[in-house]
């Protein structure tokens, strides 16, 4: 029996013929970080049927240093790592400026073990046991995503921002931003004075459909302003009824 037929029996839906060649259309490189050692090869094999390239690591520490040798399109991590887990190898990966997407593998289902995920900087979550199929989909989410040019600085009014060092400011003060809070500010920052919706802050900053209902960006909105607005009298974060927000031009 074949690795995808091993997820599949976990679905009770059946990919369309559209998915298949979808799947087989686009190969990616992925670093598989899993210490269950029957289901990280029962990944690579599934990952391998359908024609990409996918590394195993056990571990956190070693899947660090293959995320530093080889550039991934995708890594799926496990949360439950042995020593250092899957929040802190996220953590360490964008402390090194390591922004392939990451899409967290976990048995764990409260609200509060996904927001610690998404600070840590990971893009999507999924639940275990999960169908392969959903798992492929996902995969090819995170893959459409285009690289994100990361000048050195981006400034809007008296907002700085430096990607590639993962820091923010506001004038000389130095702003302490969770990585999610980050990703928010750097995609405000490259539209000012632009409405984004937020579908498309979904879309752009999480890549989770299932957040979809929720109110995350509205809380993550909330946060951001206390920490960039409130601090310095500023009113730079606008609500837009019924649309979504904008950061002024002139911030």
């Amino acid at each position: 029996m074949g690795a995808r037929h091993a997820f599949r029996r976990l679905s009770i839906v059946k990919p369309s013929a559209v998915a298949v060649f979808e799947a087989h259309n686009t190969a990616m490189r992925v670093l598989v970080v899993e210490d269950e050692v029957k289901l990280g090869k029962l990944l690579v094999r599934g990952l391998g049927e359908e024609g990409h390239i996918a590394d195993l690591a056990e571990d956190g520490t070693r899947a660090i240093g293959m995320a530093r040798a080889m550039q991934y399109d995708v890594i799926l991590l496990d949360v439950m790592l042995p020593g250092l887990d899957g929040y802190g190898v996220c953590r360490r990966l964008r402390r090194d400026g390591i922004w392939s997407p990451v899409l967290m593998l976990t048995a764990r289902d409260a609200v509060e073990d996904r927001v610690e995920g998404l600070d840590a900087g990971a893009d999507d979550y999924l639940m275990k046991p999960f169908s392969f199929e959903e798992l492929l989909a996902r995969l090819r989410a995170l893959g459409r995503r285009a690289p994100r040019e990361r000048p050195s600085v981006i400034e809007v009014g008296d907002l700085r921002l430096n990607p590639a060092a993962h820091r923010a400011w506001r004038g000389e003060v130095e702003l302490d931003l969770s990585a999610k809070e980050f990703a928010l500010l750097e995609l405000f920052m490259r539209h000012p004075g632009a409405v984004l919706t937020r579908d498309q802050l979904l879309e752009r900053a999480w890549d989770i459909a299932f957040e979809n209902r929720s109110n995350v960006v509205d809380v993550y909105i909330r946060y951001l302003r206390e920490k960039i607005d409130r601090p310095f009298g500023a009113d730079s974060l606008e609500t837009v009824r019924g649309v979504g927000y904008r950061l002024k031009a002139t911030a």
